[in-house]
């Protein structure tokens, strides 16, 4: 199954539920995806709507760390719930492990050394982790293991 029409389905399953939460944000989601194809008047395909929705998570990660600081809980419940329905839709994500031994390949395979090599190793990362590992993690988990 396509990943528009899992979320075209999901979306009616939430409608019949009666969850609101779930259904507006997977409404999100889609218009989300929408608007893409309609700025790039075209179809998106799977790995660019895994894109659109890894880009939505990650401003719910920002909104929630935000929300934190300012002492907001509500808006940070209301954001992680969001982002939990969100990442039904993402594929699994990598854990820390699995993100070093890739991390650990791809520097063997670029042979980078040092730190100057970072845009290498993160270019040949790119396909690999896109979708499955906050990019800010990669980048972490690269500058640890060039340094």
């Amino acid at each position: 199954m396509q990943l528009m029409e899992k979320l075209q389905s999901e979306m009616k399953l939430a409608m019949k539920s009666r969850d609101a939460l779930r259904l507006s944000t997977i409404r999100m989601m889609i218009s989300t995806v929408k608007n893409r194809a309609i700025e790039q008047r075209r179809e998106l395909n799977d790995a660019e709507i895994t894109e659109a929705i890894s880009t939505l998570c990650k401003q719910r990660r920002e909104s929630i760390r935000l929300f934190k600081e300012a002492g907001r809980q509500e808006l940070v419940d209301k954001e992680e719930a969001e982002l939990g329905v969100m990442l039904e839709f993402l594929p699994q994500q990598l854990t820390r492990e699995e993100l070093e031994s890739l991390v650990e390949k791809a520097i063997a395979e670029t042979s980078a050394s040092g730190g100057k090599d970072m845009g290498k190793v993160m270019k040949y990362l790119a396909p690999s982790v896109s979708g499955r590992a906050d990019g800010k993690l990669v980048s972490e988990v690269v500058k640890q293991k060039l340094a």
